[in-house]
């Protein structure tokens, strides 16, 4: 089984082909973050212009590499959502009218699915597993039953933590993407120059809050000299890094031992999303995982940001299922992956 797997939801236009041996055959993204960095972050109108631009090329690319033709394909995947309803759409029609043409199914997928099932196309992991999402714009930890069954354990109550990397560097002037820049500059800083909240550590429960520790960074880097110092902003961004990762810990300690007292052999922490690619995070969760007796399993780096491969391959989960959908499957800018989650407090329903 071949699936050509399209993903548009945010600022990377990507298409890969991927086999049901787990094969990348194809794995191509286009990045705008140029585009978008004058700005800071993403721009939804200049985003989905890209897509519009770009995404046929790609997918010819993809297909080329992969020595595969439309008639090769046996499913065509396409991110339905959430994300930027402008972008979904793009990559979501393209992916029908491929479908339509080759006489092939077409499988609507949710992007949080995607990085969800990231882990099974490089390594044969089972069911169940917890899983730690952590992207620009969701944090969450989940149960991982099956494909198309999760629950919600806990979810951030106001800001992603990859939009608080992304605020952070915009702060101290690494420009956008930030999580990379912060990452990079947090090898030079002292941690300890600055003491940062942990917003709920030790709080009951599972649920993230990012959206104090952003704003004592700001107080920090206004208390400082003008022009920042690059030893100031190294130290603000190990001190944010840091916080960061003494949360993320905390919180997933707590979810480890909720997720062990329902399922005996529970012992896998999957972290998935652009910000797994975090090495530092991923240290630390390693640590963790050690220290209560789990083992950590993350994608590749090139797995965690916004990809086709995770859309081709939970096309392909899909497919194997039956799960097949309809060529009138609408694009959504919020699709949770547990439905009936209750609403964490003090927050909206959350994607």
């Amino acid at each position: 089984m071949i699936v050509l797997g399209i993903e548009t939801s945010c600022d990377e236009t990507a298409a890969a082909v991927v086999t049901a041996e787990r094969a990348i055959l194809a794995n191509r993204v286009l990045s705008q973050a140029e585009a978008h960095r004058p700005y800071g972050g993403v721009v939804p109108e200049i985003a989905a212009r890209a897509h519009v631009e770009h995404l046929d090329s790609l997918i010819r690319d993809a297909l080329d590499q992969a020595r595969v033709g439309i008639g090769g394909l046996d499913a065509i995947a396409a991110t339905a959502g959430p994300g930027l309803l402008g972008g979904v759409m793009v990559g979501l029609v393209t992916g029908k009218a491929i479908a339509a043409v080759a006489g092939v199914p077409f499988l609507a997928v949710n992007h949080l699915e995607g990085h969800a099932l990231s882990i099974r196309l490089v390594e044969d992991i089972a069911f169940p597993y917890l899983l730690l999402m952590v992207s620009g714009g969701h944090c969450q930890l989940l149960i991982v039953k099956d494909v198309g069954n999760y629950r919600r354990l806990g979810t951030t109550i106001d800001d992603a933590v990859g939009e608080a990397f992304d605020k952070t560097a915009k702060m101290l002037g690494l420009g956008y993407p930030g999580g990379p820049a912060v990452e990079a500059a947090a090898r030079r800083g002292r941690a300890d120059r600055f003491d940062l909240p942990r917003p709920l550590r030790g709080r009951p429960g599972c649920h993230f809050s990012f959206s104090g520790l952003k704003t004592a960074v700001w107080r920090v880097v206004e208390s400082l000299a003008r022009p920042l110092g690059q030893q100031d902003i190294s130290d603000v961004a190990a001190a944010f890094q840091v916080a960061v990762g003494d949360v993320l810990v905390d919180r997933s300690a707590r979810a480890a031992e909720r997720f062990r007292s329902e399922h005996e052999d529970a012992d896998r922490l999957v972290v998935a999303g652009g910000v797994a690619a975090n090495g530092y995070l991923r240290d630390r969760l390693a640590r963790l995982a050690d220290d209560v007796g789990f083992t950590l399993h993350a994608p590749p780096a090139a797995l965690c940001t916004d990809n086709g491969a995770m859309i081709a391959w939970a096309g392909l989960e899909r497919l194997g299922r039956g799960m097949v959908d309809s060529l009138d499957a609408p694009p959504r800018a919020r699709w949770p992956l547990d439905p009936d989650a209750a609403p964490a407090p003090g927050a909206g329903v959350k994607a």
